[in-house]
């Protein structure tokens, strides 16, 4: 089984993954690290840096189709959400929408919420109940009760499996010290580092405190149970923060604790009543307080411990590295002047022969490689030379303020310097700029890169285990390749023939639902025409039809009762999130009902789904090329290829059709198409064959139907001859 787990590098969301991941789930986590860490997640896993509200988490959810997600990405500080409570709703109210939004598009069996105490606001009684009143005193708190809202909702409008736990104080290890909920941490942090504990008012308020893999538990049995609504997740035991130093002081050895003015709008008292989790998911905390704190003591303890040691050796190899870069461009500019100081000592180039060229070679050198500082400072040096150059000949240091050649040598010397070192830096500046921008599409691409590495390996594995399996696998990986094809009408014809062949049905049918959602009329069928095979289904007269349109989270029937008017097995087919089609299999014996043929009936149908959708599609993308312009008459390619899938089906099926054909309007095409298309069903097809005349296709038709047809179009003026069909 598959698990998405939102904010799955923070403090409760790792805890969440370890928990799931141990039970055997496959953990896929996304996280845009604000405050989460990848070395709190230790086992293997994929993990997509993303925030929850970023349309591209679709690509995951399209890669991996989890059976459940926890949804723990958050904004969690209330302090952030009173300043900044756009931020605040983005996080918490549109990223639960986004992540709602897929998990019903993608078949989400489970969907976990965290909310949080802050719903209830300043409390009138303690414990809270879940049914008491909720009054949030910040932006956060109001955000948890609109998700909480929202979860619900999603139950009742689209069929949505949702879970909301209210948690109270959750404390453990790897947590931060942020906030009112890092109370526990905050203070072991500062025990560990000699300073004071610093409690706010008298240290006589009261918290909920929870240690965090009793929550883990919680969320891993609620992802297996049938537990829907709101619940509280706490110990339902009130604790003193004065309690709470005082133990921490005494687990450490030592201690003070001082003693600050109260917070202005913090709660004196919380606890929450836990008693309706215990009886509908049989879960209890197992940690007392003084239990869980020893435990995140260690923890935190022996982190410490590693930290120092890492921190103090990152820390010196990373100030000589910061020092070598720092110095590295003086060095090598005084390297080059010494060099070219040297050539002008030791006479090897003259001062009067070469110096504005060998000088502008050096400024100019310098100033590309790093930029307006370097090349300034190369200028300052190549004056200095020049000027010894000129005291060394003799001459005056006066004398050289009014000698012109020497002063356009220096204003020469310092324009280089500032001409070639701004437009090298400036050149630096675009070339970082591109780098950000190319920083950016490079993450974009390496997420995509492993979303689509992730369903390459998936889908080999199962080639592998289909290919090399002699069982009816191997026949279902021969069979499943025909429905690749970008036209509906073929891929209905072989996906039926492919479920018959690996089902061992005697017929399999496939039913389109009229735009009225009334009827169901066959387009394909697999097998022998006898029995229950009909034409078409009045869905008010099947109820196991109508339950199947109103099923919003399977959409599978099964016939376990054996009821005579329905078939053994059916399944609705959706696009866009409506129904568009049935897929119905009868004549299979009993003992084939079993979870074993339910699921692959569920995978080849999966299959002809997606074949489908992408055949609409590409239907949506070409449909100018696929009709005449303004009309609903299709062209000859492309009525050809639904004549060819309709011989196909006779030929395979014994699927009945006829030929009809009519004379064109030329200058009235699209009335004409349009009455006609008005006087036939939604599975008959109109479309051009030769210059002149127009054809009609009847599906799934009898000599009666064709002769009732012929005579209706006849009372609207429109004359057709039979050109011929397959019964």
């Amino acid at each position: 089984m598959k698990v998405l787990i939102t904010g799955g590098y923070g403090f409760i969301g790792s805890h969440v993954a370890d928990r799931f991941w141990k039970e055997g789930y496959e953990v896929v986590i996304i996280d845009n690290l604000s405050t989460g860490q990848r070395d709190r997640v230790q086992f293997r896993h994929k993990g997509y840096m993303l925030s929850v509200e970023d349309a591209a988490c679709e690509n995951v959810f399209r890669a991996f189709h989890f059976d459940v997600v926890v949804h723990l990405a958050a904004q969690t500080s209330v302090g952030a959400s009173v300043e900044n409570p756009v931020a605040d709703a983005e996080s918490n109210v549109l990223g639960l929408v986004n992540m709602l939004t897929l998990a019903t598009k993608y078949g989400v069996s489970k969907f976990l919420f965290a909310s949080s105490a802050a719903v209830y606001g300043e409390p009138v009684r303690l414990p809270l109940a879940e049914m008491d009143s909720l009054n949030p005193v910040s932006p956060y708190g109001m955000s948890k009760w609109l998700g909480e809202t929202y979860c619900m909702k999603w139950n009742e409008l689209y069929g949505l499996d949702t879970v909301s736990f209210r948690l109270s104080n959750v404390y453990g290890p790897r947590q931060g010290n942020g906030g009112e909920a890092g109370v526990v941490s905050h203070f072991i942090t500062n025990l560990l580092m000699g300073r004071t504990i610093e409690i706010d008012g008298d240290g006589e308020q009261t918290r909920d405190f929870i240690y965090v893999t009793d929550v883990a538990d919680a969320f891993l049995r609620a992802a297996h149970s049938q537990l829907k609504g709101v619940y509280n997740l706490s110990t339902n035991t009130e604790t003193t923060i004065q309690s709470l130093a005082s133990k921490l002081v005494f687990i450490h050895g030592s201690g003070e604790i001082v003693y600050r003015s109260a917070k202005n709008g913090d709660i004196k008292k919380s606890r929450l009543n836990n008693e309706k989790v215990r009886d509908d998911l049989d879960w209890a905390p197992l940690y007392s307080l003084d239990e869980g704190i020893e435990k995140t003591y260690a923890a935190f303890s022996s982190a410490e411990e590693k930290g120092k040691k890492k921190s103090k050796s990152s820390e010196d190899s990373s100030r000589f590295s910061i020092f070598l870069r720092s110095i590295k461009p003086y060095v090598e500019n005084l390297l080059v002047f010494l060099f070219v100081t040297w050539l002008y000592l030791n006479g090897t180039v003259s001062l009067q022969q070469s110096t504005d060229v060998l000088i502008v070679f050096y400024i100019g050198l310098l100033g590309i490689l790093y930029g307006k500082r370097q090349a300034v400072l190369a200028s300052g040096l190549s004056i200095l030379l020049i000027l010894y150059g000129r005291l060394a000949q003799g001459r005056e240091f006066v004398s050289l303020l009014y000698d012109t050649a020497f002063l356009f040598q220096v204003i020469l010397y310092l324009f280089i310097g500032l001409v070639v070192g701004y437009a090298t830096q400036r050149k630096n500046n675009m070339i970082a700029m591109q780098k950000e921008r190319l920083g950016e599409l490079e993450s974009q691409y390496r997420q995509l890169d492993e979303v689509h590495l992730d369903v390459l390996e998936v889908k080999k594995a199962l080639q592998l285990q289909l290919s090399t399996r002699e069982d009816s696998f191997g026949k279902v990986h021969a069979l499943l390749r025909e429905m690749d094809d970008l036209e509906p009408e073929m891929v209905y014809v072989r996906s039926v023939h492919a479920l018959q062949d690996f089902m061992s049905a005697d017929h399999v049918s496939f039913f389109l639902l009229s735009e009225d959602r009334q009827f169901a009329r066959i387009v394909a069928r697999a097998g022998k025409p006898e029995g229950r095979q009909t034409s078409s289904w009045k869905v008010s007269e099947h109820p196991f039809l109508q339950s199947l349109l109103d099923d919003k989270n399977s959409g599978q029937f099964v016939n376990k009762k054996l009821d005579p008017s329905a078939p053994m097995m059916a399944t609705v087919l959706r696009h866009n999130g409506a129904v568009y089609g049935v897929i119905a299999v009868d004549g299979i014996s009993f003992h084939h009902l079993s979870l074993y043929h339910e699921n692959v009936f569920r995978i080849v149908t999966d299959v002809a789904k997606n074949s489908l959708i992408r055949a609409f599609s590409f239907m949506d993308a070409t449909e100018k090329e696929r009709y005449h312009p303004g009309t609903r008459l299709l062209k000859k390619q492309a009525f050809d290829v639904v004549l060819q899938s309709k011989r196909l089906a006779q030929e395979r099926n014994g699927l009945p059709f006829s030929l009809l054909e009519s004379t064109l309007d030329q200058e009235r095409v699209a009335a004409q198409t349009d009455k006609m298309r008005n006087l036939l069903r939604q599975t008959d097809y109109i479309g051009e064959q030769k210059e002149g005349k127009v054809s009609l296709l009847l599906t799934n038709c009898s000599d009666d139907d064709v002769t009732y047809v012929r005579s209706r179009l006849l009372r609207e003026g429109i004359e057709t001859t039979i050109l011929g069909g397959g019964m």
